[in-house]
């Protein structure tokens, strides 16, 4: 289920970042194309998928750290990689998140 809940906050977070922040980014990279500016139709869902997005990094950051992990002894004791690497996920994604759904707004900053 951690797993699954920081997937949809990545996707969720590139779903946000799809009509404005992606385009730039994949221009900035040098990856270009006619397609880029079909990204911008998703502009009018931005709201849905940054609440669904928020939900899933909220649900994801309540399961990994705010639920009382069950005490262990030996060697098989302590964070897994598989958890250190949702964990990861989920702070990447929040970052791409934040980023993304402040683009209109650091936008008008920068211009």
């Amino acid at each position: 289920m951690d797993k699954l809940l920081a997937t949809g906050g990545v996707l969720g977070a590139f779903a946000v970042s799809s009509c404005c922040a992606l385009p730039l980014a994949l221009a900035a990279i040098g990856v270009s194309g006619a397609w880029l500016g079909s990204l911008a139709m998703l502009a009018p869902y931005q709201p849905i998928f940054l609440v669904a997005a928020a939900l899933c990094i909220g649900l994801g950051f309540w399961r990994a750290y705010g639920q009382v992990q069950p005490v262990c002894e030996g060697a098989d004791c302590g964070p897994s990689p598989s958890r250190r690497l949702t964990k990861t996920a989920l702070w990447s994604a929040l970052v791409l998140l934040l980023v993304a759904g402040s683009a209109e707004w650091w936008g008008r900053l920068l211009a």
